[in-house]
């Protein structure tokens, strides 16, 4: 009985028989791993390969090429944006400013607000009421649509029509009030007569 078990396998025919199987099957699966013609390279795994790198796809490198371009693009468009949004604020800053000296130009001496004024009118500028003091006559004027009440640095002022005129050609927003001449015998929108004092 010296024979072993490999030995008496081997005799029989039956470890040939599973060896020549393996043979088959590793045949067959390598002839499936080679790349055909027709067919794109095979997929390497990460790591694979013995380099360390992870496998790219043939088309991997053109699109983070793209990527790149298109992010440049993107950034590129962002800054055009921003400069353009600077531009266009700094215009508007530079209009302002020349708008509002030629205000202060006009306005310049034409104030007939007087210190000893005994009486108020009010009237709705902004969403507020607000007054101006002045005397008889100027209410009187002032009602009859002869003058006028424009806003400058956070003051009131009377002024005359024609220089109401001239603003509202500059900047119609500091205009507070302006009665229209021939408006129905100095009675208000709201009902309540423009001389009355409060």
């Amino acid at each position: 009985m010296a024979d072993s078990l490999r030995d008496l396998l081997l005799k029989s025919g039956i470890v040939q028989q599973v060896r020549d199987e393996k043979r088959t099957k590793a045949a067959e699966s390598a002839a499936t791993r080679a790349p055909r013609k027709d067919s794109p390279a095979p997929q390497r795994k990460p790591g694979a390969g013995g380099h360390g790198k992870p496998a790219q796809r043939p088309n991997q490198g053109r699109q983070e090429i793209d990527l790149a371009k298109a992010y440049a693009l993107r950034a590129q468009t962002e800054a055009q944006e921003r400069k353009r949004a600077e531009h266009e604020a700094a215009e508007q800053a530079r209009i302002k400013r020349e708008r509002k000296a030629k205000v202060q130009q006009l306005l310049q001496g034409q104030a007939l607000n007087l210190a000893e004024a005994e009486l108020v009118r009010h009237f709705e500028y902004g969403g507020k009421i607000r007054r101006v003091h002045v005397d008889a006559a100027q209410l009187r004027a002032l009602n009859a649509g002869e003058l006028g009440v424009v806003q400058q640095g956070g003051r009131y002022l009377l002024v005359r029509r024609e220089v109401v005129d001239q603003l509202r050609e500059i900047d119609a927003g500091q205009i507070a009030l302006l009665v229209e001449p021939g408006a129905t015998s100095g009675i208000g929108e709201d009902g309540v007569p423009d001389d009355l004092v409060w």
